[in-house]
């Protein structure tokens, strides 16, 4: 299988599941081992790059089909954004290639009147190309920054009751940057120098994070980072620099019982062992078993002893079966909205309503969450998203029932001046050229 027909497949997959891109691809290289690097390379570019930049590819559909959006099947949709994206943004292939290796994918899979259209299509789409007709900024701004950031019409219009024009533009055009690889330095077993130089010798671009010394960014990696040796022996771990800053706003001590609600993968939790140098007790609570499992795979290679886990639903886990905890951290299931660089497929798969949806479920995790805190210690929110339905709203709601003072973080995230809203951790991509993450931490009463 070629890189044209993996990312077809691995498209109709994502349209029709919820399914993540980056494990979706991992699993088709595995079972297609065959394919070499650079075949790799192209279908991980045609996916990210369809899913990216769907909105406008679909205009650039609409301009040049008498046949209405609606009324075309969703694997021919697939097709013709898949040959729309090498020919509108891919300069390095030629645009004869993309239509011909685009429309062989059509015959091996369509009937013959589709093999006609999305040939049709694609031929004409390379003779406009780069004249294209774009909705008039003055008249209906929404639409057209909708179509030139490839974004959802109402996620631009619910942008612009907050910022203005300008910045909506700013936030939707980070959203459409290609993230470099981030990890975390993990202290228990290296040192952030020591891995620059181990990636440096073979020929990779290291950056230093933004805000912390744990922190980087790999470009250019000569190798999968996870077949690395400082991954394999447990100096890094793949985490974006807005992840890395909750773990701080918990701010554990060694020796502390802490829990960890909805932990997923336990990427934070690993964190907050290490921060706690190893000494104390960590449970990690999630209802997917799958990931606690990795999570427990990871602890191995981490060199990390104090961490269990525990596989239940967080609003039927009681106190008095598991104890009150010194710090407990909620990092709630949330939209997704802060990393879409990562996960563009996000964009196309929310419904308008479902940050108020999510923003529900969150108060209720939270409030259950508060019941585990000891007297004196502390609850922290977080989440991925940068909607405040999930966020602000949230946590004044609870602050209304609870009465619980908010904890001024300033002393343990660093450049606090610029990631923090009245003791709210509050990053944005556009702003700060990491992920976009919420947090706050409340100290329960004595």
């Amino acid at each position: 299988m070629n890189a044209r027909t993996l990312a077809y497949h691995a498209l109709l997959l994502i349209q029709e599941r919820q399914i993540h891109p980056d494990s979706l691809l991992r699993s088709m290289f595995r079972r297609f081992n065959t394919m070499d690097k650079r075949e790799k390379a192209l279908a991980t570019e045609l996916v990210y790059g369809v899913l990216r930049w769907q909105g406008r590819l679909d205009w650039y559909i609409e301009t040049l089909s008498k046949t209405p959006l609606r009324k075309i099947a969703p694997h021919v949709m697939v097709l013709l954004r898949l040959g729309l994206y090498q020919i509108t943004f891919l300069t390095k292939i030629p645009a004869h290639a993309a239509v011909n290796e685009t429309v062989k994918i059509a015959r091996a899979t369509q009937p013959k009147h589709i093999v006609s259209f999305v040939n049709g299509i694609l031929r004409n789409a390379a003779r406009r190309h780069p004249d294209w007709p774009f909705p008039d900024r003055k008249s209906d701004p929404l639409t057209y920054l909708a179509v030139l950031t490839s974004h959802p019409r109402w996620f631009v219009e619910k942008m612009m009751h907050h910022f203005s024009m300008e910045e909506v533009q700013k936030i939707c055009e980070a959203n459409n940057e290609v993230p470099g690889l981030n990890i975390r330095v993990n202290l228990l077993r290296a040192q952030p120098e020591m891995v620059a130089q181990w990636f440096r010798k073979r020929g990779a671009i290291v950056e230093q994070g933004r805000y912390l010394s744990t922190a980087m960014t790999i470009r250019n990696p000569s190798e999968d980072i996870g077949q690395t040796e400082p991954f394999i022996q447990g100096w890094i771990q793949i985490q974006d620099e807005a992840s890395q800053l909750i773990p701080l706003m918990v701010n554990p001590l060694p020796g502390e019982r802490l829990l960890d609600l909805c932990t997923g993968y336990g990427i934070k939790a690993t964190q907050l062992a290490e921060i706690m140098k190893n000494k104390g007790q960590i449970l990690a609570v999630d209802s997917a078993s799958w990931k606690l499992e990795a999570l427990m795979e990871n602890v191995k290679r981490l060199g990390i002893e104090i961490i269990s886990t525990r596989t239940e639903d967080v609003r039927s886990l009681n106190p008095e079966e598991v104890g009150l905890f010194d710090r407990v951290l909620l990092d709630a299931p949330c939209t997704g909205w802060g990393t879409i660089r990562r996960n563009p497929d996000i964009k196309w798969k929310t419904h308008p309503r479902d940050p108020w949806r999510a923003g529900k479920q969150q108060y209720d995790l939270l409030d259950h969450a508060a019941n585990f805190v000891k007297p004196g210690g502390t609850l922290t929110y977080a989440t991925c998203t940068i909607f405040s339905e999930e966020n602000e709203d949230v946590a004044q709601r609870f602050e209304e029932k609870w009465k619980w003072p908010r904890i001024n973080p300033s002393d343990v995230i660093p450049h606090s001046e610029k990631l923090l809203e009245k003791y709210n951790l509050r990053t944005w991509p556009h702003r700060h050229g990491i992920d976009g993450f919420f947090g706050v931490t409340w100290a329960k009463p004595k």
